[in-house]
């Protein structure tokens, strides 16, 4: 009976006493939490977005050598989810590519999905 009792009284202590303990997120980045996720994200995203860009201006011969983008100079227009909750989604991008010091040469839009599949591509206009 004693046994019981004490055993009771142990698990009511372990009932009493448990406080709720919540994770917080650590951001060792230069920018705000919202602002890190959507840069690792497109970043995340950078080999389809290398592939539409290479596909976009392949025809333009006046299109400079090295053409490149960057994570900051891009646009998140649109987030599409497609299979529930934790699924797949489909991510419109507006992208503006620049060559060696940062000269703008144009400006599109890309659409991947968070697997790295290029869905599709439009480019929007030329910088002369």
């Amino acid at each position: 009976m004693k046994k019981i009792v004490a055993i009771l009284m142990f698990g009511m202590l372990l009932v009493i006493s448990n406080t709720t303990v919540n994770a917080k997120t650590i951001n060792e980045a230069d920018t705000e939490l919202c602002e890190t996720l959507k840069y690792a994200l497109i970043n995340t995203l950078r080999q389809p977005v290398d592939k539409a860009i290479a596909e976009i201006y392949k025809e333009d011969k006046n299109a400079p050598e090295g053409l490149t983008w960057a994570s900051y100079d891009t646009e998140i227009l649109k987030i599409k989810q497609l299979n529930g909750v934790g699924g797949v989604y489909e991510i419109t991008l507006k992208v503006y590519p620049y060559y060696r010091a940062h000269m703008s040469y144009g400006e599109d839009e890309i659409v991947v999905d968070t697997r790295g599949k290029l869905i599709s591509y439009k480019h929007i206009k030329t910088y002369r």
